[in-house]
């Protein structure tokens, strides 16, 4: 497999945020979003071939006891599966974030194993990409991720989660530098969406937003 990078740092956003994690991120996408942040994991080849024993290597020299297993699109890659069951043989707490387009329920069946599943919107040009039949495995460990840029936006988000109606964490972003937090948390308290817990990027606020590896 296309390994773009691995690394250590915090997570930056989601159900483990803060904690230390090493981050495998893999090379190459089946999307094209307006706002995408790491272009570099899907756009000119910046990518080291590398096997899975070689990639589970490099998380063991790590020494860090949670993985995020990210790209680009993780879930396209022809041994990922394989990756992913010997991350959790070695003991390994394996977070995967997958865009919302590929099937995720061959991962919902794994032990050890949390899916972050970002729901493209209008704003991402993508939301047509998605896969709804995802909705129904999403499990209660997991997260449902809305990164929203505008008004219409958070009315698709709301409607999908009045009629889906899915059974697991879930969060809300702002794309960055292009809608205020505080429209957000507005808009959640107005429509009483109890259920949903608004996010910023911490690595974005500890860090430069466009720094690498962190």
């Amino acid at each position: 497999m296309l390994v773009n990078e691995i690394f250590s740092s915090i997570e930056g956003e989601g159900i483990r945020t803060g904690y230390p994690a090493t981050f495998i991120r893999l090379y190459g996408c089946n999307l094209n979003c307006s706002y995408c942040d790491t272009r570099y994991s899907c756009e000119g080849h910046d990518g080291t071939e590398m096997n899975v024993s070689e990639v589970i290597e490099k998380a063991k020299e790590a020494g860090v006891k949670k993985i995020t297993l990210t790209g680009g699109e993780p879930l396209i890659h022809k041994n990922v599966e394989e990756l992913v069951d010997e991350l959790v043989n070695e003991g390994f707490e394996v977070n995967i974030e997958t865009n919302g387009s590929v099937d995720i329920y061959p991962y919902t069946k794994k032990e050890n194993v949390i899916i972050t599943m970002d729901y493209k919107l209008i704003s991402s040009g993508m939301n047509d990409k998605m896969n709804e039949r995802n909705f129904k495995y999403l499990r209660p460990q997991d997260v449902l991720k809305f990164v929203v840029g505008n008004k219409q936006d958070l009315d698709v988000m709301k409607e999908i989660l009045e009629v889906h109606k899915p059974n697991c964490n879930i969060f809300v972003s702002p794309v960055f530098e292009q809608i205020e937090p505080v429209e957000i948390v507005d808009y959640i308290k107005e429509n009483k969406l109890n259920d949903c817990r608004v996010q910023l990027q911490l690595h974005k606020i500890i860090w430069d937003p466009e720094e690498r590896g962190v």
